[in-house]
C-alpha cells in the first residue's frame, strides 16, 4: 500500500512513515462524519464547549512531546517550537468563548401579528486541508469554530506533519467527543481531491499555496460548495522617519526570519525612509549575524534548517539572481558553515539596492531572506506595498498613530498592523486579499463561513 514518508530536515532521516487511507477507509470516515453530524448538530453549544475545553486541556499537557514532534518534523528550533502549543491554546480557547454570542440568532424589530429571526445553522461536514509550517496554528483556525458550530471535521494534514493530525485527535479522543465528529485522514494528492469532490463534504477550509488553492476551486467547482482559503503572501513593512528605531528593527526582523521565515504573514520586504534607512540597514545587519543556525533538536540553535533542500535551492536562486541584478548582499556566509548547497541548511541573508524588478521584492520566497529598500515619502511607501499579488498582512512603525492608521486605510492587505507584525489576534478576522486568498477564520465573523443563515418568517394570527 502506498503512503508517506516525512524526511526530516534535521538529518534527512525518515522520522515518520504512515500509509494512505484505502478507499474504503476514506468512504467509512465520511460516513462516519455525515452520521455524527446530525446527532452533533443537536447538542447545546455548552456541550459542545465542554468537550472542546477537554481537549484543549488534554492536548496541551502534551506540550514537550509536541514540541519535539514538529522540531523533527518541519524543522523549528526546539527552543520556540513548543510555543505552538500556547497559539493553539489562545486560539482554541478563545473560539469556544465567543462561540455563544457568535452563533446567537438574529433578532428583527418587533412586527404586529409576526415573528421573524435568523438563525445559524452549521453546513455539515467541513474538510480541512492543514499545511506544515505551523501545522497546529493553521489547523485550529478551521476545526475549533467548525466543531462549536455544530458541523463534523476530517482534518487532512501535511505529509510532512501526519503526527499533528494524530496528536489532535488524541486530544478530541481523550475529552471524550463523540465518534465521528474529528477524524483524519492521511491521503495522496489525489484522494484529497476526490474528497473534496464527495457530496459528503460541504465546506473545504485549505491553507497552502496559491496552486494549491486554484487545485481547490478546480476540485469543487459546480459543487455549489463554500470554500476558506489562506494562500500566500510577500508581506511589507513600512519604517517611517519618525518610527523607534530599536523597535522597528527588532520586531521586523524577528517577523522576518521567526520559523527560518517560513510564515505567509512573515515579513518578506521592508520599505525604511532615507532619514532613517542607513542606521536601520546597519542595526538590521547586526541582529541578523547574531543568529545561529543549526539542528533544531540544539536547545542553543535560534535558525533551524527550512523544511526541504528544493526550499533552500529556491532562495538561494532568489538571492543570485538579485545579486546579478546590482542587490548587495550584507551577510557573509562563511560566518554560517552550514550553508551548503544540496542542504536544507540555509543561511540568514539581507539585501539591499533592491527593487521591483527582482524576484526576491514581489516572488514570495519563504525563507530566511528579506530586501531592504529605501523610499523618500509615505506615499512612494504605499505605492511599493501595494505593488505586490498579495496582501495578506502589511506592518508599518511610527510614532504618529493617526498618520499610521491613515497608511493603513490606503495599504490593500487583510490585517494592518501599526508598530508590530507577524502575529495573529484571534479576536481579530483572518482573512487576506487579492492572491492571498479569501474567506475568513478567527473572530466572531470566522463562525459565519462554517454556518448558513435559515430565515424563521411566522404569522401568530
Amino acid at each position: 500500500m502506498s503512503g508517506l514518508k516525512t524526511i526530516s530536515p534535521i538529518d534527512g532521516s525518515v522520522y515518520v512513515e504512515r500509509a494512505f487511507a484505502s478507499g474504503s477507509e476514506i468512504q467509512q470516515t465520511l460516513e462516519r462524519a455525515k452520521t455524527a453530524q446530525k446527532q452533533w448538530q443537536a447538542t447545546s453549544i455548552e456541550e459542545r464547549a465542554a468537550y472542546c475545553r477537554k481537549a484543549v486541556e488534554a492536548f496541551v499537557a502534551k506540550r514537550d512531546e509536541i514540541g519535539k514532534e514538529i522540531c523533527w518534523q518541519m524543522g523549528r528550533p526546539i527552543r520556540y517550537a513548543a510555543g505552538e502549543v500556547a497559539g493553539f491554546e489562545e486560539r482554541a480557547l478563545h473560539m469556544i468563548a465567543i462561540a455563544e454570542e457568535a452563533l446567537a440568532p438574529v433578532s428583527l424589530p418587533e412586527k404586529q401579528d409576526f415573528e421573524r429571526w435568523i438563525q445559524r445553522e452549521p453546513l455539515g461536514t467541513v474538510f480541512v486541508v492543514a499545511p506544515w509550517n505551523y501545522p497546529y496554528l493553521t489547523a485550529v483556525n478551521a476545526i475549533m469554530p467548525a466543531i462549536m458550530a455544530g458541523n463534523t471535521v476530517v482534518l487532512k494534514h501535511s505529509a510532512q506533519t501526519p503526527l499533528c493530525a494524530e496528536r489532535i485527535a488524541e486530544a478530541f479522543a481523550a475529552a471524550g467527543l463523540p465518534e465521528g465528529v474529528f477524524q483524519y485522514l492521511h491521503l495522496s494528492h489525489e484522494a484529497t481531491e476526490q474528497v473534496m469532490q464527495s457530496p459528503v463534504v460541504d465546506y473545504v477550509a485549505f491553507t497552502g499555496s496559491v496552486a494549491g488553492g486554484r487545485m481547490v476551486e478546480q476540485a469543487i467547482a459546480g459543487r455549489f460548495i463554500g470554500a476558506g482559503l489562506e494562500l500566500g503572501g510577500k508581506d511589507p513593512a513600512y519604517v517611517r522617519a519618525d518610527a523607534d528605531i530599536h523597535h522597528a528593527v527588532e520586531t521586523t526582523i524577528d517577523g522576518a526570519f521567526f520559523n527560518s521565515g517560513q510564515s505567509c504573514c512573515g515579513i518578506e520586504r521592508i520599505y525604511v525612509h532615507e532619514d532613517l534607512y542607513e542606521a536601520f540597514v546597519e542595526k538590521a545587519v547586526a541582529l541578523v549575524g547574531t543568529y545561529k543556525l543549526g539542528r533544531s533538536d540544539d536547545d542553543e540553535v535560534t535558525l533551524g534548517p527550512v523544511v526541504k533542500a528544493s526550499a533552500a535551492e529556491f532562495v538561494r536562486e532568489q538571492i543570485r539572481e538579485a545579486v546579478e541584478q546590482g542587490a548587495v548582499a550584507h551577510i557573509n556566509l562563511g560566518d554560517f558553515p552550514l550553508d551548503k548547497p544540496g542542504t536544507t541548511y540555509l543561511a540568514p541573508q539581507v539585501l539591499t539596492n533592491v527593487n521591483h524588478t527582482m524576484r526576491i521584492m514581489t516572488e514570495e520566497s519563504f525563507g530566511p531572506v528579506v530586501g531592504i529598500q529605501k523610499v523618500s515619502s509615505d506615499e512612494e511607501a504605499i505605492a511599493l506595498m501595494n505593488d505586490s499579488e498579495y496582501g495578506l498582512t502589511a506592518s508599518v512603525f511610527t510614532q504618529d498613530i493617526e498618520a499610521g492608521i491613515a497608511i493603513g486605510q490606503q495599504v490593500e492587505t487583510g490585517t494592518f498592523f501599526l508598530n508590530r507584525c507577524d502575529y495573529l489576534d484571534p479576536a481579530l478576522a483572518w482573512t487576506g486579499v487579492k492572491n492571498s486568498g479569501r474567506g475568513c477564520t478567527l473572530s466572531k465573523l470566522g463562525y459565519e463561513s462554517l454556518t448558513r443563515p435559515k430565515s424563521f418568517h411566522i404569522k401568530k394570527n
